[in-house]
């Protein structure tokens, strides 16, 4: 009986997870060449030791999504001039590696996930916009009190 409970509990162990063969298509999923791709949006973390930020953009990535964490900064790129919560224009890599089929049902069907392919993101720019320029003046109390 102990080996019984044994090969249970391996079944188990393998059900919560991925199975073997899914885990190595993921890991060897070759991505093609990148897209680059132009977003506005402001910096919501930065990780200074790992070159790395979390961002969000207004326009949506290709796959839909508006927050992209961890996006490998440019070598470039001072950190001490960054400045979370200000607009910013990204010029973005975005890599995508497609997944067979087969993965394709198992993440549906196991986990509820819709997905097609596995997405990466460098960021090959990023330049401060200057949006308050754009704003109309505002009017001074020397113009209100000319009204009569």
């Amino acid at each position: 009986m102990p080996r019984a409970k044994k090969a249970e509990a391996k079944e188990s162990a393998q059900e919560e997870g991925l199975p073997k063969w899914a885990e190595d298509e993921i890991k060897s999923a070759k991505f093609g060449q990148p897209e680059v791709i132009s977003r506005t949006g402001y910096i919501l973390e930065i990780y200074e030791k790992e070159g790395r930020l979390d961002i969000q953009v207004y326009e949506p990535m290709p796959d839909g999504r508006i927050i992209v964490e961890g996006i490998t900064m440019p070598k470039s790129t001072k950190v001490n001039d960054l400045m979370k919560g200000f607009v910013y224009e990204f010029k973005i890599n975005f890599y995508s590696a497609p997944l067979g089929d087969k993965v394709v049902e198992l993440l549906k069907a196991k986990f509820g996930l819709d997905m097609k392919a596995i997405y990466n993101f460098d960021l090959q720019e990023l330049v401060l916009m200057d949006v308050e320029s754009d704003l109309p003046m505002a009017s001074s109390s020397s113009e209100e009190g000319d009204e009569d």
